[in-house]
């Protein structure tokens, strides 16, 4: 092992800002050689365009439990990383299948018709809000939200929300928890679904999991259906709710940011739209990153990626490269076209981006609406970050108003 090889992820000056790392390998080592948590080497990309070839290309594969595949976590074959979930549909004919089945649930036209409720859901979190003089952003508001959302989506209980939490950040360890954690937390997660499924078998309801146990001709083996709900209750929890938090803190760690939102949504209601495509762009806390796994050589700007490589597509890098975003260092509301990568890019995309959207634009909508003198409570270079995890997030942000 190479002891002179950058720990990677890297750390942060603060929550908000990002490594001064991403701008001098974007400018002058590409395809850097990295160290990860499990003391494993692999190679990160850093510029948009390698970036962007890197996950629309077949042979950068997601079978990260291949042999000799670099370990991404501390602790390796549990949580996402894990063979067990980068196995199902994760190539091919059946990936394809997969998104078919399960990305009929995801679309503009669904997500549409679910506004109402969420902005009913942002609204009385907010009237809950105002009783106090000030509020922990991400468990009063930016978590509740998308757990609903996720728990209505499936059709499970969102009183069990807590227990969806701590088995999400388990699975979503990089250092924080012990092998030994994962692998109960897995177990329970898979037991807890297994008797959903079987429940919404007896007694189908109106929802992505009855709807998916209930087809004949085409339905999902158990593993699938395991996996399909547990990757959709943690990414359409976990990613959503801690962008709601960075989102807002982002707008408020310069108040002028918030300014000139608040002035341009009156009169230009569109305007949320476009910015909340910019702080998916500017953020600097995204968490790890997308690995994948080479399966036959291939150059990458310039240089030859071997066979056997695992190489880390950080798309948070790759969207403050210049070549790609004019004035990527600054963030503008305003900005489009906006064609960044928070939500990935080719055929493993995130399914339920659309979602995201939805919940990002309601949730910011309601505070300007609601609490147009929202403030941060603190200075934002103390805002606390979310240590030893997957994804990036804040595990508080103090508002006041």
């Amino acid at each position: 092992m190479d002891a002179d090889l950058p720990e990677y992820p890297f750390p942060q000056p603060t929550a908000l800002e990002p490594p001064p790392e991403w701008e001098r390998l974007r400018d002058g080592c590409p395809v850097a050689e990295i160290h990860l948590a499990s003391g494993d080497q692999a190679l990160l990309l850093t510029r948009y365009a390698d970036v962007r070839q890197v996950l629309s290309d077949p042979r950068f594969s997601r079978q990260l439990d291949a042999d000799g595949a670099a370990r991404v976590t501390a602790q390796e074959s549990g949580g996402v990383f894990g063979s067990e979930q980068t196995s199902i549909s994760s190539a091919g004919a059946a990936h394809q299948r997969w998104r078919r089945l399960v990305g009929r649930y995801f679309t503009a036209k669904r997500m549409a018709a679910m506004q109402p409720r969420i902005a009913a859901m942002a609204n009385e979190l907010i009237d809950d809000m105002l009783t106090r003089r000030e509020a922990d952003l991400v468990s009063a508001y930016a978590f509740p939200i998308p757990v609903w959302v996720i728990c209505d989506l499936l059709g499970v209980p969102d009183a069990d929300r807590d227990r969806f939490a701590s088995w999400s950040d388990t699975m979503l360890s990089l250092t924080r928890y012990t092998q030994k954690e994962i692998d109960e937390a897995q177990l329970e997660f898979g037991e807890y679904l297994w008797a959903h499924i079987e429940a919404k078998r007896a007694n189908p309801g109106e929802d992505l999991i009855s709807d998916l146990v209930g087809m004949d001709d085409d339905e999902l083996s158990p593993i699938e259906l395991i996996g399909t709900a547990q990757g959709l209750l943690i990414a359409g929890h976990e990613t959503t709710a801690n962008m709601i938090g960075k989102m807002v803190a982002m707008l408020l760690a310069d108040r002028s940011r918030w300014e000139r939102l608040l002035d341009g949504y009156r009169s230009e209601p569109d305007l949320v739209r476009t910015a909340v495509e910019e702080v998916l762009r500017f953020d600097a806390n995204p968490g790890f990153g997308m690995p994948r796994y080479i399966t036959e050589d291939v150059e990458v700007s310039g240089v030859k990626l071997a066979a056997g490589s695992t190489v880390i597509s950080s798309m948070a890098a790759a969207n403050r490269d210049e070549t790609a975003f004019g004035a990527a260092a600054e963030m503008d509301l305003t900005r489009s076209p906006n064609p960044h990568l928070a939500f990935g890019a080719g055929p493993h995309s995130c399914i339920g981006q659309a979602l995201a959207r939805t919940e990002l634009q309601i949730a910011l909508t309601a505070l300007l609406d609601r609490i147009p003198g929202l403030r941060l409570a603190g200075p934002a270079e103390d805002l606390p970050r979310r240590e030893g995890l997957i994804v990036g997030g804040l595990e508080k942000v103090m508002v006041t108003w």
